[in-house]
Formats: C-alpha cells, sequence, structure tokens
C-alpha cells in the first residue's frame, strides 16, 4: 500500500485513533487480515469471523511490526477504530455471525481505504484498472490479463479468487506509486453486489466473460445473473473519458449489455464462424494431444498472428481473446499480446493444472470451483485428451456443484447425460448428497461405470485400483469438497 499516517487512515474511513501516540507514524507495509502474515510498518485488520475473532491478535500483530490496526473496538494498542452499527443486512458468509455489525463496519472501513488508494493513483499516476466478472472463467481470465499488462509494468492481480468483499480491497491495497495495472474481479451473490465492488476500485476497462448459471439458486434467473453481471458495464467512464467494455460477442445475454454503458465497447468471438460484430476473433483452433489450444487472433487494424496456449482446454481461447482486447486497449501492439498468452501458464492453483506421471496417466486437476458451464468445459477437455490415447481410459472425478438452489439435482442429472454424450468410461462421484447420486444414476443409464466414493480417501482409493498406463482422470468440483487432494494424491505415487 502506499504510505499513508494511522491520522490519514482514520480520517479516510471515518475512525478515531485509539492509544496511539503518535498520529504521523506511517503505515509503510501491506494490509493483513491474517495476523501471521503482518510486516514491520504494516496495517493489521482485525475482523470479527464466526470462529476467530482478529481482535484478539491485535496485540501480536503489533509485537510483530504493524504500525497499527484497524478494528471495531479499543485493542489497547495502535489502533484505528470505527463505530459498528448494529447487525448488517446481507448474505455474505461473514455477516452469518456478525451479531453487532464488528466484521460490516471493518469491512466497510477497508472498502473506504482502497478507494480512497485506488483513486489517488488513478488521478497521480495514472493507475490502469480491469474488472472482470462472467458466471465462468474469471480467474483464468484474470491470469491471462495479468500476463499480459505485465509487459507494461508492475501488475496486481488477486491470488486465486479473491473476489469478495474481502479480497477485492485486499487486493486494491496492494498497489502502490509504482504500480501499472491493477486486474481484479468482481463476484455477486445478488443484484448490487458487483456495483458496490466497482466502486471500490473503479475500472476503466470492464470485461464481461458470460451469464452461466453459477449461483442460480440466489438469483432465481439467468435474467437475474445478467442483471448483475451488467453493473460492471454501468460502473464505467464515458468513451470519451477512456472507458471501455469488452463483451463476449458469443453470449447474447452479454451481448445485450452493450445498451447499459456509454463506454466504447469491444466485442470477441471464439466461435467458428464468428459471431457477428466481433472486432476480435479467432480462426483456425486447434487441440494437441493434452487439449492445448492453437489459434490465429485477429483485431482491427492488426495483422493476424499465431496464439499457442500452455493451458489446457478449448474454452480458453474465449478466455484469451478477452485479454486481447484488454491488452490493445491499454496500450500494447497485437504480436506483444500475442507472445504474452504464448509464454502464460497457470498462476491460479488447481485452475485446469495438467500433469503427466511417468507411467503415462495424466491428471486434469481442475477442482478450485465448479458450475454447469465449467463442468461442460472439463468434460470436454477430458473426452478430447483421451481420443489420442485409444487404448487407454477416462476416469471422471466429479464432486458436487454449489449455489445451484432448487435446481441441484435436474443439474447433476444433466452432467450424467454429458459424461454420456462424451463417451467417458468411468465416473467416481465423491458424495452422499441428493445431487450426487442424480449424476451418479443418470451416467449409469448412459452406459457409464459408475462408482460413488464417501470421500476423498476413498476415490483415491478406487482410483489406484483401476488406473492403468495413459490413463486420463479429470478431478472437478466446487471448492468446498477439496477434491484437489484427490489429483495430488495422485501425482504424488509417481513422478509428473
Amino acid at each position: 500500500m502506499i504510505s499513508l499516517s494511522l491520522a490519514e487512515i482514520a480520517e479516510i474511513v471515518g475512525g478515531e485513533l485509539h492509544d496511539v501516540d503518535d498520529p504521523d507514524a506511517l503505515v509503510t507495509g501491506s494490509v493483513e487480515f491474517d495476523s501471521r502474515k503482518v510486516v514491520a510498518g504494516g496495517l493489521f485488520i482485525a475482523l470479527a469471523g464466526a470462529r476467530v475473532d482478529g481482535h484478539n491478535f491485535a496485540r501480536k500483530a503489533i509485537a510483530d511490526g504493524a504500525a497499527g490496526v484497524l478494528a471495531a473496538r479499543p485493542v489497547g494498542v495502535p489502533a484505528v477504530v470505527v463505530t459498528p452499527r448494529g447487525r448488517p443486512e446481507g448474505n455474505a458468509e461473514i455477516f452469518a455471525h456478525d451479531e453487532d455489525g464488528s466484521a460490516a463496519v471493518v469491512l466497510e472501513a477497508l472498502a473506504a481505504l482502497a478507494k480512497a488508494v485506488t483513486t489517488r493513483l488513478t488521478v497521480e499516476t495514472g493507475l490502469n484498472i480491469v474488472g472482470i466478472t462472467g458466471s465462468a472463467g474469471k480467474t483464468s481470465t484474470k491470469d491471462f490479463i495479468a500476463t499480459v499488462l505485465e509487459q507494461q509494468g508492475p501488475t496486481v492481480a488477486p491470488p486465486g479468487s479473491f473476489n469478495n468483499e474481502i479480497g477485492h480491497p485486499y487486493t486494491a491495497l496492494r498497489c502502490e506509486f509504482s504500480t501499472r495495472n491493477l486486474v481484479s474481479e468482481l463476484s455477486a451473490r445478488g443484484i448490487g453486489h458487483i456495483a458496490h465492488l466497482a466502486k471500490i476500485a473503479p475500472p476503466r476497462i470492464g470485461v464481461v466473460l458470460n451469464v452461466g448459471s453459477a449461483h442460480l439458486g440466489e438469483f432465481g434467473s439467468r435474467e437475474n445473473i445478467a442483471q448483475a453481471k451488467g453493473e460492471l458495464v454501468e460502473a464505467l467512464p464515458s468513451a470519451a473519458d477512456g472507458g471501455v467494455a469488452v463483451l463476449n460477442a458469443d453470449d447474447p445475454l452479454v451481448v445485450r449489455m452493450a445498451r447499459r454503458t456509454t463506454a466504447k465497447v469491444l466485442r470477441y468471438s471464439a466461435a467458428t464462424p464468428p459471431a457477428r460484430g466481433a472486432e476480435i476473433y479467432a480462426t483456425g483452433i486447434r487441440l494437441d494431444d493434452v487439449a492445448r489450444a492453437s489459434f490465429t487472433v485477429h483485431a482491427p487494424g492488426e495483422t493476424p498472428v499465431p496464439v499457442k496456449l500452455r493451458v489446457f482446454g478449448e474454452h480458453q481461447v474465449s478466455n484469451a481473446l478477452a485479454a486481447v482486447a484488454v491488452g490493445l486497449e491499454s496500450g500494447l501492439s497485437l504480436p506483444e499480446i500475442a507472445d504474452s498468452l504464448s509464454r502464460h501458464t497457470n498462476a491460479s492453483a488447481h485452475r485446469m493444472d495438467v500433469n503427466t506421471r511417468a507411467d503415462g496417466v495424466t491428471v486434469i486437476n481442475d477442482a478450485y470451483n465448479a458450475n454447469p458451464d465449467s463442468m461442460r468445459a472439463g468434460i470436454a477437455a477430458l473426452a478430447y485428451t483421451i481420443s489420442a490415447r485409444p487404448e487407454a481410459h477416462s476416469f471422471a472425478v466429479l464432486g458436487e456443484m454449489g449455489e445451484l438452489g432448487r435446481g441441484a439435482e435436474t443439474a447433476h442429472r444433466q452432467l450424467g447425460k454429458i459424461l454420456g454424450k462424451h463417451h467417458i468410461h468411468h465416473l467416481i462421484a465423491v458424495g452422499s448428497s441428493p445431487a450426487c447420486h442424480a449424476m451418479a444414476t443418470a451416467a449409469e443409464e448412459q452406459g457409464i461405470t459408475t462408482e460413488i466414493a464417501h470421500d476423498v480417501d476413498h476415490a483415491v482409493d478406487l482410483l489406484r485400483d483401476q488406473l492403468s498406463r495413459d490413463d486420463v482422470v479429470l478431478v472437478k468440483a466446487s471448492n468446498s469438497q477439496g477434491l484437489w487432494r484427490v489429483a495430488e494424491a495422485l501425482l504424488a505415487t509417481g513422478s509428473a
């Protein structure tokens, strides 16, 4: 974070100084809400959670070198204290046990601090802020864009999926005077959430990837999801002020968002033939034996150039094209962007991470998250990879997709049918929920050899008894299922 005094922070967040001998003492280090990560001169954020209350670690944070604490009550050490206003509204997980609003008011202060810092950097240094939203592919696209923009100078992007009320301002506060670009993910659990996040770090470029059925249980319909995702383009400055909306021309609900912004609109398409109106598109898409795509990228006023991706799955072509659009609008040339994309490797763990053991068994670890759209993409990648190995077998190790509401069983049943469509040989369904059983039943009806594993260890045992040379395993589920441990256990049995 840029250097600010405790007095300046108190003024920004509307707090009071407690136990502060020197109001001009500077915060020169990073902002952290994990006391184990506190650095000298940093600011510790005391969040009150369901199991751990950060206020109890304030003294340790100061002892470890923090310059101060941001808290909801005096903690006996130098602190900026903001006053709770009662139990908050909202469905954020951290609010579930926030009886007096302690967590909510600290998060509001964190957001105010992030907004002040990013606004100052935008004015004084020209910080370029890119916001990304969509039902699937946000993290992969964020990683692509960060790789592209790093050519221009220091670029801040969230680790993994830091895309909510905590992770978004936390990431924004990593920016310093030397930072050239900030790439942020914006997620939503309801109408108004993306609008709120966009105010914290106001983007100049907004990217909308797709409108799928992730979080359908919270929104009720894809139209409501589109309404929420479109809040990003509504937050952009006008075209005259440099605003750019990057829209996926292959998704009709995203295309309609063009009417909701005064920013310049730039569309991209990975379809064959390209979608009508797409200025940036791919031709000649080909996949190698482990589903890594090569293609030619086209853009207005530019000579087409080849791209060869090192990440896995044909769906990554669309994500890469979004990065092309952002790179062009940030001042890079198409050859520079293509070179970056061709060098890019996975930056976020458990995202289409593909490794092959010494015995030829390939493990596709895509277990960080799952929704119907990303599940279909993962299954397609598994099917393509096994197609080049006629003597081998494909194994889908799938857990439950969360946040689908009343449509969960139907969505999981449809997955079983998709496995059949792609001629997957084996399904190991991990979990005992009705949704998992619905998926297993549908897969059996498609003639797929199906087993139900009670937990991760059971799944690993089933696989070890069946895997043969050159087989391919896809491991995928919502993050809460922890299925990446299956992939890690399989890779630990032999050299990758």
